[in-house]
Order: C-alpha cells, then structure tokens, then sequence
C-alpha cells in the first residue's frame, strides 16, 4: 500500500489516465486526497420501503418483493425490457433500456428480489428504471448487512474512466482495507477527545465513508467537524498572537484637545451605549504599543462615520495623520462633507482626494500631506498610489473593506516608513458570528449593535406587479408631502442589456405617469459617465428631483434624511443583504420611512424566505444569518476572496454551536500553553507542523 502521501497514480486501480483525470476533474493528488474525498450523500440501505409508500419522484429506494411479468416490448431503439415486482402492498414497474439480453437469463419470474433504484414517473405511474437486482434469501440477507452506502462527487469525465460515485466508493473500499489505525494517527490531545465524547479519527474516516447506521455517521461527522473548526481556530488565534508579538505600533497614548472639545462641545448628539464600547476598545488598542487591527462592523445608520472621525482626533491629538478610504467617489465624498463639517470648527485641516481630484487643487493636498499641514484627508483608492505620501500616517480606516482586494489594502501599510499605521476596517453589512470567527477570526472585531434614539423603525412592505398603480398613489402621497423617492431596478451582469432596457422601460413609463414640470426624476445606472451621474444624484441630494431610478450604484453612499420610499423592482432577483442596502438608504430623517417590495405573482420558496425576512425585521445581524442559511458562506457578499471557506466537511450555516465549542478549546489551550510545549499537546503541534503549511497570509492587513 503506497503512504498517503504518495501520488493517487501508484494506488490500486488507478493508473496514469484515472490519476490525470482524477487531478483535473476533483483536485485529488495523493492517496490522502482520495481518503478525505468525502461523499456528499448516502443511500439508505438498512431499510426496506413499502410499495405502497412510494409517491416521491426522483427518491431512491430500496424494496423486497416477488417478480411477477418480464418481457421485452418494442424493437430497435425503442426496444425494453418490463417487470412488474409485487409485495404484500402493491405492484411497481421495473424498466430496462441496456443489458436486455443478459437480464433476461439472469431474472426469473416468481422469485423473491432485493430491488435497489431510484423512482420515476411515466404516464401517471412510477416505475423504477435500470434498478439493481439481487436474489433475496435469509443467507442473502444475513450474511450481507445492509448499510448507508455512500454516493461521491463525480464528472461525466470520470464516468467514462469507470469513476463514477460507485468506482470511487470501491477505490475508496480498498484503500481503507489496505489502511490501519497506525496509517491515520490521533490528532487531537486525549483529554478534549474526552471533553466531547469524540470517537478516534481513525474510527471517524472509516465511518464517514462506510457507516452501517445513522448513529455511526452522526459520531463520525461530528468528530471530523469539530476537528476541521478546532485547527481553523487555532491556525488564526497563533497568527493574530504571532501579528500581536511582532507589530509593534505607534502609542497613541493622550487624550487631548481635538478629541475632548469634540466629545464635550461639538458632538451634535448623545452617543450611544454600542458607541462608547467599541471607542473604549478602540482607544485601548492605541494605547498598547502593538498594532491595531480591528473590524467594526454596524448596521446601516449605527454611526460608524463618527466613531471613525473620533478615532481620527485621538491620532491627531498625539501628532499623526489620518486616512480614510472609501470604495466609491459617491461615498468618499459623502464622508469628507460629513466629517469636514463637525471636524472644520476644531481647527483640522480636512482634505478629499480622488482620482477626478486633478491639477492645482491635487497639488496642493498633496503638498499639505508631505508638510504634515494636512491631518486627516479621505478618498477613494487613489489614496494608495504612490504619488500619495504622508509626514506621519498613523491611521488607516478603510470603509466597505470587502470591496478592496487585499493587495490595494497592504499598500497603505507603506505609506510611513517608521512602522505600519493603526488599521481600522468597517463594514455596514453585518457579519454572521460564525461567519465573522472564521473569515476574521485573527482580527479584533468590535459591533455596533444599537441605533441611534429617535430613529423611526422603517416599514417594510411586500406588493406583487397587481399592485403597481396602488404604490404609484402611495408615492404621489409621500411626495406630495414633501418627500423624496428612490425607485431600484436589478443589475445583474449576466443580463445588463435587458436590465438596462428594464430600467429605462420603468424610467420612462414613470415620467408618463409622474409627468413634468409637476414632478422632476433623476436616473442612475453603472453605464453613465462619472460626471453624469454625480450630477444627476447631486440633483436629488438638492431636492431638484422627487424620484431617484437607479441600479444598485446607489446601495451605498447616497445620504438624503428627506428620502422616505424605497421601491425596489423585482425584489425577488436581489440578494437579501442587497436588499438591506437599499433599505438603508432612507429612514435617514426625522420621518416616517418605507420599503416597498415589488415582485412577480410566482416565487421560488427561497425568494418567498428573503421577502418575508425583510419585511418581519430590521436587524441586518437576524438578516445576515438568514442569508448564510440560505446562500451558504461560499456566496456571502465579500468572503469569495477569503480562501478560508472551502471546507471539507464543516458548514457554518449549520455548525455555529460545534464552532464556538472549537474556538473556546483553542483559545483555553493556547493561555495555557502558546508555545504548545508541553506533552499532552504535542499531537496538536505535530499536527499544525505538517498539514498547516502557511500560505501567504494577506489577513494580516485585514
């Protein structure tokens, strides 16, 4: 038997062309790979069903009874062979389309069968097509146990090289028959095998892939989850101490000035109990002499912005710069005018810069910068140029951080040649708390988890197309109120020519029924010229125009208070995090705010799911976790480039408790012994040492 580790060619059964397909078509490398091939699904085999029991198409069964007819019928292509299999409950029709000529000298009428398919329906009546065969008797039954047998991940190109879900289960059989407990040595300590009631890891792999019960594969998945979860955890809790031990960073250590006269006299309003927390954390970060690292991520309108800018006056109390990068032009100036206003009183100097930011007036920022005159400036991604240089960055605050690569972020660690500055990213899509250990699971993570007094709770309200002229009036009352509008179409890349079309249909059907000079409408899509579209949203911000239409460019960045209804066409075809964007942009005003949802009559049932969330709640946290149930961790907003989510058997959207328990043991044993030196955990350093070969690891930079 080849070591694990050796190429999948030299295993038995497998050769140069398996091998080569098996690489290209499922990644799989070494005899370890083929181990950890986990199947996606059993076969119930430990039961047999009755026929009268059976209605489900597409249900693979198991049933014991006496064949009864077997003929052929049709000739040529459309020639088949037909059995009708009886049991005490009914009749079921067996079908041949392949093999017709061997079946019926193998089958005999009048004996009893184990029949092995999956059912189907033909003309109102189920049958099973192309079903296993086996002679029934007590010897039969006795001395073959029936088992969940499990079904592999395969291709139709592995099919053809006879790999198909039951190649790969003999393949997979041999291996672990050729293998000892010796091959697959412990890898967790003794005493938290104990503290969870985990069976070995040998005992897990072997049943994993051949349980003889339901109990089995529950013990065997449990365990092998927990310990996936449990070296995640303890891989990120080693890189976040290592961050800790080795970044030393700038000591932030006054309180002054700009920070106090802003607290006591300029703060427009009382901040809230979620607010002081994370300031609290933020400030002991500074303070440390270590290098802060942390995410804060709040709802929509949990005011970020000004956490932000008072973490922004602790640097420039102790003699550093600030920046503050945004995804958008739309957004990075929506924030310089937001904290130019309440920073401009304290004698700040506040600079924006993006790359429509040209001539003289990029000049002189620039200038300001390198003289030191210039304390905090905001952008978009033009800030990590090269031809931005600082006297003294000390902060770095990156907004929407999802929607930065890694690469873009690590280039503002270069922008101080004394030390890398303080990194604080935010996010206004809530994370998941399993989903937020894993993706950043080496980082500090602070939420915001409170609204501000006095916000109106916005109305959420689901009406199908019937419904079209019922909202239209509904509209003409709010804006007749004074009241502004956003009215959203879907982007979608895969069909941006027909939403294009959509949105300028649902444009222009508007202007008839909201007709000027009594109504002014602003349109909004990715396909206009910057220019354009900042002029046409700057209208709206005015209040020129009464109804936005847009695409999703405006999920984030547009602040109107005077904004009161969010129509969003087609809900059905938007994500339910995209959902609570767009939601967010009103209820940002003193008023009464509402969120209409227009959709068509018919909904697949996750659609139905997504609109029946939005409307039941406002919590994006509560939204957030429905969101990974439904679309899994792999499809969440931001977590594609995280490298993390492929697991092999964990799921986050179902394994929170196994999660938590596996970070709690990880951190417990790490106080206790960071160097993992002492005996009884030695299995763990073994461990980490030969299957935790770091890659690059871009975490670092959040």
């Amino acid at each position: 038997m080849p070591a694990l580790d050796s190429n999948i060619e030299y295993l038995k059964g497998v050769g140069p062309q398996r091998a080569d397909a098996l690489r290209t078509e499922l990644g799989i490398f070494t005899v370890r790979d083929l181990l950890f091939h986990l199947p996606f699904r059993y076969v119930d085999r430990t039961r047999f069903h009755s026929i009268r029991d059976l209605h489900t198409e597409g249900e693979t069964v198991q049933i014991r009874g006496i064949l009864r007819r077997l003929e052929t019928l049709g000739d040529g292509r459309a020639r088949r062979l037909v059995g009708s299999l009886r049991d005490d409950t009914g009749l079921i029709e067996l079908v041949w389309f392949q093999g017709i000529q061997w079946l019926e000298k193998s089958l005999h009428v009048g004996k009893d069968y184990i029949v092995f398919g999956r059912i189907n329906e033909f003309n109102g009546r189920l049958n099973i097509t192309h079903p296993e065969m086996e002679e029934s008797s007590p010897e039969v039954l006795g001395a073959k146990p029936r088992t969940l047998e499990p079904v592999y991940p395969s291709t139709e190109k592995l099919t053809r090289k006879g790999l198909d879900a039951k190649g790969i289960r003999k393949l997979t059989r041999g291996l672990l028959d050729s293998l000892t407990p010796a091959d697959l040595p412990e890898t967790l300590p003794d005493i938290v095998m104990d503290k969870f009631r985990l069976v070995p890891r040998w005992t897990a792999v072997s049943k994993i892939h051949f349980p003889e019960n339901q109990g089995d594969l529950d013990t065997a998945t449990r365990r092998l989850k927990f310990e996936e979860l449990f070296y995640l955890q303890l891989r990120l809790l080693q890189l976040r101490t290592r961050r800790k031990e080795a970044l030393r960073g700038f000591v932030f250590g006054k309180i002054g000035d700009f920070f106090n006269n802003f607290y006591h006299h300029k703060l427009p309003f009382d901040l809230t109990g979620a607010q002081k927390r994370v300031l609290k954390e933020i400030r002991n970060d500074l303070a440390a002499g270590k290098q802060m690292n942390r995410l804060v991520q709040g709802d929509v309108g949990s005011g970020k912005t000004v956490v932000a800018l008072m973490t922004m006056l602790m640097a420039a109390d102790n003699g550093f710069q600030s920046c503050m990068m945004a995804p958008t032009e739309i957004l990075a100036q929506q924030h310089y005018e937001n904290i130019k206003l309440l920073a401009d009183d304290l004698g700040l100097s506040t600079g924006y810069l993006s790359g429509s930011v040209k001539g003289k007036k990029r000049e002189a920022i620039l200038k300001q910068l390198v003289s030191g005159d210039m304390h905090i400036v905001i952008g978009t991604h033009a800030l990590i140029e090269p031809w931005v240089q600082f006297q003294n960055l000390g902060l770095s605050i990156i907004d929407e951080q999802h929607r930065f690569g890694v690469e873009q972020r690590a280039k503002l660690w270069q922008k101080n040649p004394a030390g890398p500055p303080h990194v604080l990213v935010m996010t206004a899509t809530p994370i998941p708390r399993t989903l937020a250990m894993t993706l950043y699971g080496d980082l500090d993570i602070s939420v915001i988890d409170e609204l501000p007094p006095g916000r109106k709770p916005i109305s959420t309200i689901h009406r199908t197309e019937h419904h079209r002229l019922q909202v239209q009036g509904f509209m003409r009352d709010e804006i007749a109120k004074g009241r502004q509008v956003y009215v959203v179409y879907p982007m979608i890349e895969e069909t941006e020519t027909l939403d294009l079309q959509n949105l300028m249909a649902g444009y222009e059907a508007l202007s008839r029924d909201f007709p000027a000079p009594q109504f002014q409408i602003s349109v909004v899509h990715g396909k206009m010229k910057p220019a354009d579209k900042d002029f046409e949203m700057q209208r709206f911000v005015r209040g020129e125009t009464q109804i936005m239409v847009a695409t999703t460019v405006i999920e984030v960045g547009v602040n109107v208070p005077n904004a009161s209804v969010m129509v969003i066409e087609n809900a059905e075809r938007f994500g339910l995090s995209q959902l609570h964007q767009l939601r967010g942009r009103v209820g940002r005003g003193a008023e009464q705010s509402f969120c209409l949802l227009l959709t068509s009559f018919k909904m697949s049932s996750e659609s139905k799911e997504r609109i029946q969330t939005m409307v039941r709640t406002n919590d994006g946290f509560e939204i957030a976790e429905v969101d990974l149930k439904l679309r899994g961790p792999g499809n969440m907003e931001g977590t594609q480039q995280s490298g993390m989510l492929r697991f092999m058997i964990a799921n986050l959207a179902q394994d929170g408790l196994i999660l938590a328990a596996a970070r709690d043991t990880a951190v417990e044993i790490l106080e206790q012994d960071p160097d993992l030196s002492t005996p009884e955990n030695q299995r763990l350093k073994m461990h980490l040492a030969s299957e935790g070969k770091e890659a690059k690891v871009w975490s670092r930079i959040s």
